[in-house]
Parts: structure tokens; sequence; C-alpha cells
């Protein structure tokens, strides 16, 4: 609930206003129960015990990287579904990754969040407490939050649109949308769907084709909406929020690394606002491999040299399986 929703339910129970301010600001600590609230009177806390729940994640498992002390986290929720996070640190900062589903139904064929399908969305308190259950054991409140980990965010789009009020809420996490990152695979009604809020987080766009005969081998939405379609999505997102859209791109050996496809995916994305963010790939599946370094290295270049602004991502916590749905699938 917003404060001001919070409000409205606390006068109505006949407690005064002032309470759903302490409430509020409790709950945006991320207190676990309202045994915690020691500013409420005792029957106030045992009426809310009574009739109300405080969402948690608990950690199921943790992994922490000896290579560079990135930190996985397995949640259970309470329904005993299972959902990932990554705590990462980069110069900036800190970053975390959350889930917003538990599985995902997108079926792309690199990514091991899909194998199992989708069980459920996750509700905006599902969001909040991965990130709370991550300070609260690790004691970093993270500068950034990337909506990339298990599920396709759009999917889940009112959900995720509560949770990005709630965490940039200054009584709370106060993380404004400039810091956090919303991943798609390409659901083009969605996008045009944001268009008219003019949002501040940064659209990233998994697109890893440049063109439908390859996307359509690992990416099944593309059977929906086309490269063609989506790239215009993009073109008239930019266009109309004047925000920069991040190009996600996994390098899957022998499919979309030649230099043909650094070509083509160089002209159908020139003049646009964007970045791309080259990936390689992490195996989900036993036909899916990464190309070699200078492979990875040849691609960007192609990129650069063609005028488009090209990054490898960095890899973090590659001991520890912290790509999205490795250790959800291994626990299960």
């Amino acid at each position: 609930m917003t404060a001001e929703e919070l409000t409205v339910l606390i006068t109505e129970q006949g407690f005064p206003a002032y309470r759903a301010g302490q409430i509020y600001k409790w709950l945006m600590r991320g207190a676990r129960s309202f045994d915690e609230m020691t500013d409420l009177p005792l029957n106030m806390r045992q009426n809310f015990n009574d009739c109300y729940s405080i969402v948690n994640c608990n950690i199921q498992k943790k992994l922490v990287s000896k290579h560079d002390d990135t930190v996985k986290y397995l949640y259970r929720l309470d329904d005993g579904e299972t959902v990932e996070s990554v705590l990462m640190q980069y110069k900036h900062g800190y970053s975390m990754c959350i889930s917003t589903q538990a599985g995902c139904r997108m079926g792309c064929a690199f990514c091991a969040s899909t194998v199992n399908g989708l069980s459920r969305n996750l509700s905006p308190s599902e969001m909040l407490s991965q990130i709370y259950t991550c300070v609260r054991d690790s004691g970093i409140k993270p500068s950034n939050v990337v909506l990339m980990g298990i599920g396709e965010p759009l999917d889940n789009f009112d959900n995720v649109l509560r949770f990005l009020q709630l965490v940039s809420d200054p009584q709370g996490l106060n993380i404004g949308q400039r810091h956090i990152s919303v991943s798609t695979c390409g659901l083009v009604d969605k996008i045009y769907e944001l268009i008219p809020m003019r949002p501040q987080f940064t659209l990233s766009v998994s697109l890893h084709a440049p063109n439908d005969e390859i996307r359509n081998r690992i990416m099944p939405v593309n059977r929906k909406w086309g490269v063609p379609e989506l790239i215009k999505a993009c073109r008239d997102y930019t266009n109309a929020t004047s925000r920069r859209i991040s190009f996600e791109y996994s390098l899957i050996k022998g499919l979309n690394d030649t230099d043909d496809c650094a070509y083509e995916l160089a002209s159908i994305i020139k003049g646009m606002l964007c970045h791309v963010n080259i990936i390689p790939v992490n195996p989900a599946r036993e036909h899916i491999t990464r190309p070699d370094a200078h492979r990875v290295s040849r691609f960007k270049d192609i990129l650069v040299k063609q005028g488009i602004n090209a990054t490898v991502r960095r890899t973090l916590g590659g001991d520890i399986d912290a790509s999205c749905g490795q250790l959800r699938r291994r626990y299960s």
C-alpha cells in the first residue's frame, strides 16, 4: 500500500491518522511483523496481527562468489515458491537484480528461468522484500535496482508499476527511477503502454538477434512481434520519452555472434538513442555455448566502428551460477 492508502485503512479501522505514518515508516524499513512496531499500542499490534500479514522473503540458500563477492540469494516465499536475487558490486556502488515472477512463460532458449514455465506473478511486496531481506542480511543498501531476474517484468505490468512507485518513495528505500532498469523480451504492446507514462527508468530490451530468422529460433515472443515491429516500438519510445534504451545481446556461439550479425544489428538500430550491452551467454542448456573472448571483442569492435555505443558486460558471480534461474532450477 501507498502511504495514502494506508491512511484510509487506518482511519476506517478507527485509529488516528498519524498511526498510518508510523506503520508506513516501519514497513518501508523492512519490518517483518507488526510486533516490531514498538511505538504502536499493544492492542493495535494485536489487531493488525489478526487481520493482516506482512509479506516476507526467507533465505533458502545463499552463495558468495570467491571471485568478486557477488552474492546470490534463493528466496522462499510464503507459499513455498522460490525466486532469486543477486547483489553485485560495481565502481558506482551496489546493484541488486530482483525477480518479478516465479518462473517465466516466455520460453527463451538460453534462459534457465523459463525451463519449467510460469508459476505465478510476484506482488509488489514480494519484490520489495527481496531487497529488504538482502539489506538485513548483508548490511548493504543497493543504489541501483535491476528488474532482470526471474520473469518478464512487463508480463506482470501493474504489479511492477506499483513496485516502482513504492521503491522510489522518499520514506522508504528512496531509489529513484533513474537508478532502476526494467527488462523486457519485447512485449511491444506494453512498450507502447509505457510511453504516455514518460517513465524515467532505463528500459532494457532483450534483443539477442538482428533478424527474425535467428530470433524466432531462440525467442518465441518474436513470432508475435518480429524484429522490425520491436525496433519501431523502441524508436517510438526513445523519441517520445528522450530516454535511452539498452539493448541486451547475449552472444551464442555459432548462432548470433558472426560479423554479419554485428553489421546487421548496427544497421537496424543506427541513429537510435540506445546502447548495446553485449553478454557472453551463460549456458542454460547443452546446445547453448558462449563464443571465445576474441569473437566477443570482434563483435563489439564492429558495432563501435559503425557508430553504435556498445560495451561487454562484466561477468560477475560465474562460480555461483549467478545468471537468473540457474540456482532455482537446480534447487527444484
